[in-house]
């Protein structure tokens, strides 16, 4: 719609990032994207419609200078993307545009960030693993190629940092595009992963996307939207895999919840909108394989208060194929990455999929670790010397077990002074039979703590 045709209303109400506009004829149309003020630098998006002439909008700007009885303008268009080739390497916001001081891009095609799911007819339910080069979740909790897998945890137990491992590992090896979105992320961890992916080389097989956690609630909510809308043409107009990654869906749901209560909706359970699993749905079923690609999501996911009950985990644990929980007890004995191998889960996990050999393997490490969890009470109260042989045998192998799923990151180097290292998945199930089969029983528990592979270990002297 050009400027001379655009239809003009009026600031109605506003309630800081949610504004009622009033048009004398009709409201616009369901997520029309709004300009307003100086230079129409104010955006909003029309969420809802009161009456026969007024909607209800939420600011995709600041709503700073806005005021009742301003004019605001109809674009007539839903807020739209640049896709394509163009965007390899960039930094982009929510409207598409860059944030990296590099020239703008102009000439990309755009699309509508609202689509429709792929219906289940064009769906492939074929299932194969995607590997990632960390020995904890490949062994037990492996990915699916063209699934869903999240990184549920409280604060600083290590999310983003598990994310970032897992760009170094498969950016390097993934053939196809990798998209990151950072969905109320700190300008501090954008900036040194747009660093670090700089220096490892792999920035311009990859995209990334930012609704940074100083911007509106409005931003925040859409910038998956925004995301997905990229990763989609890769998939299906260039036919490529795609690895998207968000960090974090936690603050994606926060954002719904914001405007929720701006828009005056009654609060569902522990305040939560009524629209949670809805808005949840929309932005999880878009991630799917065709015949054409796939998209695989790794997601984290914050969980608030470490409460795995809590609705926000609760409703993203439904839309997964594999879920990685970090725990903050394995954090506090610096087994990292912190994860727990009993929490965590995968469906990708049986025999038909991952092959027998790795399935009979996964099931003899949880026996292990579960036994040594029962075990531990027994332990601290009476000591080990109160267990039989069996079960002495058993502790010993796991907390071998336990000091092998340690693994130094190339993302810590400089922090732990470990080389970074990626282990393969047979060399795992190889070096983790060999446990199982007590081949490093009278070996220090010292010496298998973070290595890559078992030829790493330290010979007892």
């Amino acid at each position: 719609m050009s400027q001379e045709n655009e239809r003009r209303g009026f600031v109605d109400a506003i309630r800081g990032s949610v504004v009622d506009v009033l048009f004398a004829d009709r409201p616009p149309a369901l997520f029309n994207v709004l300009r307003a003020g100086d230079d129409r630098q104010v955006a909003l998006e029309v969420i809802s419609h009161l009456d026969s002439q007024r909607a209800r909008a939420v600011a995709l700007t600041s709503t700073q200078g806005l005021f009742q009885g301003q004019e605001i303008f109809d674009t007539g268009l839903p807020l739209s993307v640049p896709v394509g080739n163009q965007l390899m390497g960039r930094v982009l916001n929510v409207f598409g545009q860059t944030i990296d001081k590099k020239p703008p891009i102009t000439d990309a095609p755009l699309r509508s960030i609202h689509k429709e799911p792929v219906s289940l007819s064009r769906q492939t339910t074929a299932s194969s693993i995607f590997t990632t080069g960390i020995k904890a979740i490949d062994v037990l909790s492996p990915l699916e190629q063209g699934g869903k897998g999240g990184l549920f945890g409280g604060a600083g137990v290590g999310k983003t940092v598990l994310i970032m491992e897992m760009i170094q590992n498969m950016v390097g090896q993934h053939e196809g595009v990798s998209l990151f979105c950072g969905i109320g992320e700190r300008c501090r961890e954008g900036e040194e992963l747009y660093r670090e992916m700089n220096e490892a080389g792999v920035l311009e097989n990859t995209v990334m996307v930012f609704g940074q956690m100083n911007e509106p609630p409005g931003a925040r909510f859409r910038i998956g939207h925004a995301a997905l809308t990229m990763a989609e043409y890769f998939r299906d107009e260039q036919k490529k895999d795609v690895l998207l990654l968000i960090d974090n869906i936690f603050r994606f749901i926060q954002a719904g919840m914001e405007v929720s209560g701006l828009m005056g909706q009654l609060p569902s359970r522990l305040g939560y909108q009524p629209t949670l699993g809805t808005e949840l749905a929309a932005l999880q079923e878009r991630i799917t394989n065709t015949q054409s690609g796939s998209i695989t999501s790794i997601q984290a996911v914050y969980v608030p208060a470490d409460d795995f009950t809590d609705p926000s985990a609760v409703h993203t644990f439904g839309h997964l194929s594999s879920s990685i929980v970090l725990s903050r007890q394995r954090a506090s004995e610096g087994l990292y990455p912190a994860i727990d191998p009993l929490g965590s889960n995968s469906s990708m996990l049986v025999p038909g999929i991952v092959g027998q050999r790795h399935y009979l393997i996964a099931q003899e490490i949880r026996k292990t670790l579960a036994t040594y969890e029962e075990l531990k009470d027994i332990i601290a109260m009476l000591g080990m010397e109160e267990l039989s042989v069996s079960d002495r045998k058993t502790v010993n192998r796991a907390r071998r077990l336990e000091r092998f799923f340690t693994q130094p990151f190339a993302v810590t180097e400089q922090f732990t002074g470990y080389k970074g290292a990626a282990v393969s998945l047979k060399d795992a199930l190889d070096d983790c039979e060999r446990i199982l089969n007590d081949e490093f029983a009278d070996w220090p528990e010292s010496s298998l703590y973070m290595i890559g592979t078992l030829d790493q270990a330290k010979r007892p002297s």
